[in-house]
């Protein structure tokens, strides 16, 4: 609990450093206010933002075509990551495919995708789904290859087949490391939403008031806003899935968190049997 306090006021305390070197640079004059406005202002137009329903609603269809998205992907990914990593000949046989598919950027596949599908929800969704598989794919079978063979062989020994042997210890084992895929997808699936709505400049969502903001006279004030409300939304995505991940697997390595006064407590026990 100690650590999580302490990570917590040294986050709020590099915000709040950033905001004042920010805010002393607009006011000092450094950066034209036209190109940097102050953060204070900026901060009350992302305010003022969470009242207009406009905007909302362009932020709702963004989180939309996020979820519809990563969604996509999950389904894809999760029993295609389960297949290459449990059936070794089709891991060897798309092995080719896929690491020609993984490098390439999904930004660019954007005239592509809208030749095909049309400038709409659809290709949106396309894209995000196109570039959130990868974290999930290749966690999954990062995962199913971490799973303890010992309880593999113990099931296999008692007559279970082997999709019941991936369903009581693959599935199980492998789902800390899906969920870590997928709060790495989420933030890549949130970035795909703006970005392909910033560069299509089609639709409604929050990419397309960014994308028209910076086309106004005076709109700096408003991108700045609008990335203000792009990193809060991933900052809340990020903290609701590493809450829930904590709460399904607190077996989890990275979630087994000792409080200090245990650690030295253990220690102190340990070194105390150890004496003659």
């Amino acid at each position: 609990m100690r650590g999580r306090q302490e990570t917590a006021v040294l986050g709020a305390t590099g915000v709040l450093l950033a905001f004042g070197v920010c805010e002393a640079v607009g006011r000092a004059g450094i950066v034209r206010r036209s190109y940097l406005p102050p953060a204070s202002e900026v901060l009350a137009r992302a305010v003022e933002l969470a009242g207009d329903r406009a905007f909302l609603t362009g932020v709702g269809a963004t989180l939309r075509a996020w979820g519809l998205g990563l969604g996509l992907a999950f389904a894809i990914a999760v029993p295609l990551g389960l297949l290459l990593g449990s059936v070794p000949v089709a891991g060897a046989a798309l092995r080719a495919l896929i690491e020609f598919l993984r490098p390439l950027p999904s930004v660019a596949l954007i005239p592509l995708v809208s030749l095909l599908l049309g400038s709409g929800t659809e290709t949106e969704v396309a894209l995000i789904t196109y570039a959130s598989v990868w974290p999930l794919l290749f966690n999954t079978v990062y995962g199913l290859g971490e799973t303890d063979p010992l309880a593999r062989d113990t099931l296999r020994v008692f007559g279970f087949g082997r999709l019941a042997v991936l369903l009581r210890v693959d599935v199980p084992g492998t789902a800390p490391f899906i969920a870590a895929g997928l709060r790495i997808s989420a933030a890549t699936a949130l970035i795909l939403a703006v970005a392909t709505e910033i560069l299509s400049g089609f639709g409604e969502g929050l990419g397309t008031f960014i994308a028209q903001a910076q086309l106004a006279t005076d709109g700096t004030r408003d991108v700045l806003a609008g990335v203000v409300w792009a990193g809060t939304l991933g900052v809340l995505v990020n903290w609701l899935l590493v809450q829930a991940e904590r709460r399904l697997f607190p077996w989890a390595p990275e979630h087994r968190r000792v409080p200090q006064e245990q650690r030295v407590a253990r220690d102190s026990r340990s070194r105390a049997a150890k004496r003659p």
